[in-house]
């Protein structure tokens, strides 16, 4: 893999019909869906790229807090600018819609409160062109906070493919707002999936791991906002077990399998993916492994995730930084919660202490005890609305 310049190609200049650039070298896509405090700023760090040659769509997902006006106050000054407005849809046809349109060989995604670097263009257009195995590439970020402030910690992201392939079984290993694509790869593999809402862009990275080479240049080169109202935040139940079946459904693509989720409109919920699925015990899998994600999460904690965290602990789950949970609830405001966590972690620390302490034999003669907590509801297979 090369970060030197490719040879250049020589390529004929814009070329504008009808006042639209026919042409373009990058089509940027970026979906707004009420980002009014920032998408000057975003759309600023875009015109301001140093390689300029790209048409700038832009739609605008029935935005109701002045978003609009100021897209459309900069489609006004800069001819790049391609608007298109429609009722809220949601990310997932919106990324589509745009990924249809798009004129150019290449897609450069960008989110609509993040701030792209001048050079983040211009690096990507070399890598690419210097490594044509590669369908996507992305970039390493700056964390910054809802006021601009930088975070102390950033992630590093895989900068060649096969460290790519390592870290996918554990997360997502790109960042989508910075990700460049090739379009015809991303058309080729049915762009992004509507069942994986909340985690399309994991899902998509699983599919064109199969087929094309993935990696992210080790610069940073945009600045990426973290804030109580992204969906890692809002929808972290929906994101993680979505990213849970998606990883399910990359293994059966593997091995060979159908992937039982291709038809789907919404995912099933964690109690009916054996069903999905044709084989047992992957339910149980799956919550085991979602459960303890959750519980940094207050949407979740307050929501369904607590009874999914509640059930994987019935049924044997690790203990481990459970009591920190339980005063993560308090800080929730949540105390019934709380008191029906704390009550199941006291009654499996007592029955394995009981156990420890039954000489061999005799535990047959002790009656069983349950746990007194309270039973909680089923996850529901249902749609969830989009934002």
């Amino acid at each position: 893999m090369s970060m030197a310049p490719a040879a250049k190609v020589a390529r004929a200049g814009p070329v504008w019909r009808r006042g639209q650039l026919t042409n373009p070298r990058i089509s940027v896509a970026m979906s707004v869906y009420n980002n009014a405090r920032y998408i000057s700023a975003s759309i600023e760090s875009i015109l301001s790229q140093t390689l300029g040659d790209f048409e700038f769509l832009i739609v605008d997902d029935g935005s109701t807090d002045g978003s609009n006006d100021i897209i459309q106050k900069f489609a006004r000054l800069d001819r790049r600018i391609r608007v298109i407005r429609q009722p809220n849809r949601g990310l997932v046809p919106s990324l589509n819609l745009l990924i249809e349109i798009a004129r150019a060989p290449l897609l450069a995604r960008m989110d609509g409160d993040d701030i792209s670097l001048p050079r983040r263009f211009e690096r990507q257009i070399e890598f690419l062109d210097a490594n044509p195995g590669y369908g996507v590439v992305g970039t390493n970020v700056y964390d910054i906070d809802e006021d601009g402030r930088l975070a102390q910690d950033h992630d590093q992201y895989p900068s060649d493919h096969e460290g790519f392939v390592q870290e996918m079984e554990r997360w997502s290993p790109l960042c989508h707002s910075t990700v460049m694509m090739r379009r015809e790869i991303v058309r080729a593999h049915g762009g992004y999936r509507q069942a994986y809402r909340h985690c399309e862009d994991y899902d998509l990275w699983l599919r064109l791991s199969l087929r094309t080479r993935l990696c992210s240049i080790p610069e940073q080169l945009l600045y990426y906002r973290r804030s109580p109202e992204q969906v890692s935040t809002r929808y972290a139940l929906q994101q993680q077990t979505g990213a849970a079946i998606a990883r399910l459904a990359h293994l059966e693509r593997v091995q060979g399998r159908t992937d039982p989720t291709d038809d789907l409109a919404y995912l099933p919920s964690i109690a009916a993916v054996d069903e999905t699925f044709g084989r047992p015990g992957i339910s149980r899998e799956l919550r085991s492994s979602v459960a303890p994600k959750l519980v940094y999460s207050s949407t979740a904690m307050r929501g369904e995730g607590f009874h999914l965290l509640m059930d994987h602990l019935r049924d044997g789950g690790d203990l481990a930084g459970q009591w920190r949970t339980f005063a993560r609830l308090l800080k929730f405001r949540r105390p019934a919660r709380a008191a029906q966590l704390g009550a199941l972690l006291l009654a499996r620390t007592f029955s394995r202490k009981r156990a420890a302490l039954t000489p061999v034999g005799t535990a047959s003669r002790i009656p069983a005890r349950s746990a007194r907590t309270c039973r909680g509801d089923a996850i529901r297979d249902r749609p969830h609305p989009q934002p």
